[in-house]
């Protein structure tokens, strides 16, 4: 989850509007990676349970 606006990266549906298949990993994300709601950077992210 994005610390910044709470938009929430699902594995399942990827952001394949900026380069990330579905089924991508987190952990395949790559670095340079930015929200695609807010712009924040990977790193602002957070791992939470849904």
């Amino acid at each position: 989850m994005c610390l910044i606006c709470g938009w929430i990266y699902d594995e399942a549906a990827g952001d394949p509007e900026h380069g990330i298949a579905p089924g991508t990993a987190w952990a395949d994300v790559p670095m340079n990676w930015t929200c695609p709601e807010c712009g924040a950077r990977k790193e602002d992210f957070e791992m939470v349970r849904i």
